[in-house]
């Protein structure tokens, strides 16, 4: 099951049409990822302080189908794919919220992060803490 979290469009993440700039929907998927991460107690700045690395995007594969507009609410998921020694892919969906409670959202864009693990200092590639992956992946 994948975990979701809302997002409504403002202003700032339009063009002059109203639009949502393309580029926008790669922070909605990072707000997604993080506020994900965070709803398994896996907070980015504590892993940092506590456990010495982090995770950092070493790819992003996204596809656009249709967008999103001013005023729209959003719903970003992401979902665990593969779970490596070093990184992980997570699949990502940026979905139209419907009016009607039973209505199906629309997808408007998905895509495939790989996001690494690095060592918080050097900013080397190394492996994750076996801890972690157990918690990413239940």
């Amino acid at each position: 099951m994948a975990f979701e979290f809302p997002i409504r469009i403002y202003w700032e993440d339009t063009d002059a049409g109203g639009i949502v700039f393309y580029a926008n929907y790669l922070k909605f998927m990072e707000r997604g990822r993080t506020e994900w991460l965070r709803s398994l107690g896996l907070e980015q700045q504590r892993l940092r302080e506590q456990v010495g690395g982090m995770f950092v995007v070493s790819e992003a594969t996204i596809k656009y189908l249709q967008p999103a507009r001013l005023d729209d609410e959003l719903i970003v998921t992401a979902e665990l794919q593969d779970a490596g020694r070093a990184s992980m892919q997570i699949t990502q969906r940026v979905l139209l919220k419907q009016k009607q409670p039973t209505d199906t959202p629309q997808l408007l864009c998905e895509g495939t992060i790989r996001i690494g693990w690095v060592d918080a200092v050097s900013m080397r590639p190394a492996r994750i803490p076996q801890t972690l992956i157990q918690t990413i992946s239940s």
